[in-house]
């Protein structure tokens, strides 16, 4: 078990591990142009590993829920006898995927001067002020997307279990999985779950980190909620004995601003808090509570996406210092940069998301066994961000061609870059290394600086 010592070695060390046998940097990275430091064939970039294990690969296979937990689920829902299951976890279902971020009161307030303005415009609608607001406020109600707070009761709970637990799971996997591939000698001690609804976060911990872990500390303000995740962690009872040992539940997080966690997690929680005030204070203390990793997860669309970068941000520009952790903070996963993202300042924005496959629980509405999870993240670490290697991210499909491969890329310069990388341009080493990585996987390249060559925006591949 790692000391906290060697932990902290290893986030502040000159080069991050991507694996367990460290990749010398002058002779692994190669340039995506050609003339530019191509990959030497005769080197040991791989060393005796096959290309399709290069160090920039991230893949975590299907995953699947243990086995007590998958029971424990049915045998809830199956207890609590609720009429049209099915149809409720598809309504919430589709709900949390289609929803958007309260509008706070600044951009309320913009609407309404611009919508008044606009009013003012038409000679044709001469009218009082009164009317005036009563139309402006008309038009606002219209317009303007209407948040709500769920109430998760015992009954939501249930519904939110059987809609999300299993897909929640593989999110979190796959970010833990980050971790763990690229920084293997971390053995986190403790763990706080921030909205921790039916407990995932500790299932997926457990699965990847084992007895390493002995503290899970889960915060959710609904007791239902901490309620049914205690079930879950006793096989479906009360009474019976939790699967994963150490898990403490409560409704509020920790007061005290000196106490820290190896890991701190938000999964699916930022988007349920009504303001973006709320949100600000989330983080900062949450990061506050860091030690080593916080790691957010929203749903893959526009809106969980634009919320990481807020969250991101918020962190990395922060002034606000712990007393007993001044370090500052960086991204670990899955920018290469700390640049604002170029995904969202593109002429379309997109959302920076990723699939991770995962076994469905078995009810009886679930038709497919097999199902993809689409999902944001960022994963930000102590540290100091100058002194970290970063590669390119791979942020689409890899597009395989006969003999040259595309890949669009997110680089370290904060730009986009669609790379068309072939064996005669690139090498043997690089071209092979591109066409078995997927998306998700860091390419163990390096880009060209700017003043070899001004960064192109990313094009769109052909079709064939």
């Amino acid at each position: 078990m790692a000391t906290a010592r060697a932990v902290r070695l290893l986030l502040t060390s000159s080069r991050w591990r991507l694996g367990r046998r460290e990749v010398p940097q002058s002779r692994a990275l190669a340039a995506l142009v050609p003339g530019v430091s191509q990959v030497d064939n005769s080197s040991d970039f791989l060393g005796k590993r096959p290309h399709r294990r290069h160090p920039g690969i991230l893949q975590l296979p299907c995953v699947e829920l243990p086995k007590a937990l998958a029971a424990a689920a049915q045998l809830l829902l199956l207890q609590s006898a609720m009429p049209n299951v099915e149809k409720q976890v598809r309504a919430l279902t589709n709900y949390l995927w289609s929803r958007h971020l309260p509008v706070g009161p600044e951009e309320l307030q913009r609407r309404a001067v611009y919508l008044e303005e606009k009013f003012l415009e038409n000679p044709d609608l001469s009218q009082s002020e009164e009317k005036l607001r009563e139309t402006v406020l008309r038009a606002l109600r219209k317009t303007t997307y209407h948040w709500q707070e769920l109430s998760y009761n015992e009954k939501l709970s249930l519904v939110y279990m059987a809609a999300r637990l299993d897909g929640g799971f593989a999110a979190v996997s796959r970010a833990f999985h980050e971790i763990q591939a690229r920084v293997p000698e971390f053995q986190p001690q403790t763990l706080l779950d921030f909205g921790s609804g039916t407990g995932s976060v500790t299932w997926a911990a457990h699965s990847t980190w084992g007895q390493s872990l002995r503290e899970y500390m889960c915060v959710d303000s609904s007791a239902a909620m901490l309620d049914l995740a205690e079930k879950l962690l006793k096989g479906g009872s009360e009474s019976g004995e939790p699967y994963v040992p150490g898990v403490f539940f409560r409704q509020f997080l920790p007061v005290s601003p000196k106490v820290q966690f190896d890991v701190v997690v938000s999964a699916f929680s930022l988007s349920e808090l009504p303001s973006k005030a709320d949100r600000t204070e989330v983080i900062h203390t949450l990061w506050r509570k860091t030690s080593h990793f916080l790691i957010l997860v929203e749903n893959g669309t526009k809106a969980g996406h634009s919320l990481l970068m807020d969250a991101r941000d918020l962190v990395l520009k922060g002034k606000e210092k712990s007393p007993s952790d001044p370090r500052p903070g960086f991204v670990f996963a899955p920018c290469p940069h700390e640049f604002p993202c170029p995904q969202l300042t593109a002429s379309k924005p997109l959302a920076c998301s990723f699939s991770q496959a995962y076994h469905s629980i078995p009810f009886s509405w679930n038709k497919k066994n097999l199902k993809e999870e689409k999902f944001s993240m960022v994963i930000l670490a102590r540290g100091s961000p100058e002194e970290a290697n970063r590669w390119p991210r791979i942020t689409q499909p890899v597009l395989k061609r006969p003999r040259h491969v595309h890949c669009h890329l997110c680089c370290p310069d904060g730009h986009m870059q669609h790379a068309v990388i072939t064996a005669h341009r690139h090498g043997r080493d690089l071209y092979r290394c591109a066409r078995v990585s997927s998306w998700g996987d860091l390419l163990p390249v390096i880009t060209p600086s700017e003043s070899e060559l001004p960064p192109s925006p990313a094009k769109d591949p052909p079709g064939s």
